[in-house]
Parts: C-alpha cells; sequence; structure tokens
C-alpha cells in the first residue's frame, strides 16, 4: 500500500522500491467485535478503525521512549501494512488480554495493537479469521460535517468492510503526518472527529486531482492496484468548533 502525498516525499507510502521494500516487515493489527447477533454498522466501524489507529500513532506508549515506541518506528520504517481481524465471544476476550487499546463508536469495536513482525504475529490473533467482515449499514450515514476531516472512499471499488477499514486507517495516518505538532494536539483533544463516506464520481475525480493525500493500495488483496481514499480536511482540525467535538471511548 502506498500514496502519494505533496509534503511527504519521504512517506513509507510511496510506491517506489528502495531502503523500506529492503527493511523489515511489520504490520498494524485491528480487530473488529463481530457477535453474530449483534454486529456493528459499516461506517461506524471503519470510523472507529481510522479513529484507532491515531489513538495508537498519538499515545503515549507509542512516542519517544515509550514501550511500544521502537515498535512503531520500526513499522513506519517500512512499507506501511495494516490487516484487520474479526472477533466474537471468547475470541474477543482472548484478544482484549493482550497489549493494546479498544476503542468504541456509536456500535463497533475495535482494537488495535502495536506492531507486529509481518511473520511474528502473537498466536491469540494469528488464529482469528481475515474474511467475514462483510458489514452493512441498517440506515444510510448522514452528510459529513464539513467542519471536520473527511476520508473519501473510492466509489469504483467493491471493498469488504475488514479491506476498507484498513485503508481507512492509512488515509487518518496520512492526514495525521500533514500536522504540525500543535494540529495534531487539537484534533486528538476534539476526541478525532471525522467522517468516512463514499464519494460520487465527479467528486472522485476531482479528490483525487487536488494534491490532497491519497492512498494508493499495492494490491496484494481484494482489488487491484490504485487508488482507495482521499484524505481531505485535515487542516481544519486547528480549530474544530465545540459541535463537532467528541470525548474519546477507550481502553
Amino acid at each position: 500500500m502506498s500514496s502519494d502525498s505533496p509534503t511527504a516525499q519521504d512517506s513509507p507510502f510511496r510506491s517506489e522500491s528502495g531502503d523500506r521494500e529492503q527493511a523489515p516487515q511489520f504490520v498494524l493489527p485491528l480487530v473488529v467485535r463481530i457477535e453474530r447477533a449483534d454486529p456493528p454498522a459499516r461506517t461506524d466501524a471503519l470510523e472507529t478503525a481510522a479513529r484507532a489507529v491515531l489513538i495508537m500513532l498519538s499515545d503515549e506508549r507509542s512516542v519517544g521512549d515509550g514501550e511500544w515506541a521502537q515498535a512503531v518506528r520500526d513499522w513506519q520504517d517500512a512499507r506501511i501494512r495494516k490487516v484487520v481481524r474479526r472477533a466474537r465471544g471468547a475470541e474477543w476476550r482472548r484478544a482484549e488480554g493482550l497489549p493494546g487499546i479498544t476503542v468504541t463508536g456509536g456500535s463497533a469495536e475495535v482494537r488495535v495493537f502495536p506492531p507486529v513482525p509481518l511473520d511474528g504475529w502473537p498466536k491469540e490473533l494469528a488464529k482469528l479469521q481475515v474474511s467475514g467482515t462483510d458489514l452493512d449499514d441498517p440506515e444510510p450515514p448522514p452528510a459529513a460535517d464539513p467542519s471536520a476531516p473527511v476520508l473519501w472512499v473510492n466509489p469504483e471499488l467493491d471493498m469488504s468492510a475488514g479491506k476498507t477499514m484498513a485503508q481507512a486507517g492509512h488515509a487518518a495516518q496520512l492526514a495525521w503526518w500533514e500536522l504540525s505538532d500543535e494540529e495534531r494536539d487539537a484534533w486528538r483533544e476534539a476526541g478525532f472527529p471525522l467522517a468516512v463516506r463514499t464519494a460520487r464520481p465527479g467528486h472522485w475525480r476531482e479528490l483525487t486531482t487536488s494534491g490532497l493525500p491519497l492512498v494508493r493500495d499495492a494490491g496484494f488483496t481484494e482489488i487491484a492496484p490504485g487508488p482507495t481514499l482521499v484524505a481531505e480536511g485535515h487542516h481544519r482540525v486547528g480549530s474544530l468548533p465545540p459541535r463537532v467535538r467528541r470525548p474519546l471511548a477507550f481502553r
């Protein structure tokens, strides 16, 4: 997975081979809770996953001398990878027993873990399924609030919820890299408000030619290589109005 961004010429999301391809490869695991009787809404799961990535990036354990900081640096020094797996019942309880952060949305619960080697998943997570993450919205999501960042999905793609959750995490991370420390603090203090919506075809063409952070998938799973999401509105996080602020819910 790679990206083109006007201010991130050495971004780990870029597609060119080089030192990042030769570095040891890590992956950021995310696990979404999908109980048979009460699955989360698709859009809420996408937004919760994106917010979980931001919470991991901003957590004190992920920076400086924090206990997860070296793993996060190693992960970002190589090709950026995220994998979403699903869990229910006892599987979810075992996943919650591992070091990580559980982020709660309206109906979704997503647990994000510090990066692990590509072939070094904890056994509790390695057993979980990647497939079976198809989710629906019981009602069409409302229009995105124009005061907060919006992660726009390519309308030409048919991705599972799990795949789209990983792509939303990529887009949120690109937006994060575009910000100053002060803007990052403001976004976090506001509770990382954001929306994930599917763009209209005409709007998508405008977005992909506007110079905004653009996620390009490498094509390893589900879809052919190409653009998947655009992060729009990240520059607004420094002046978020009170009506879009929300408390963070995580543990």
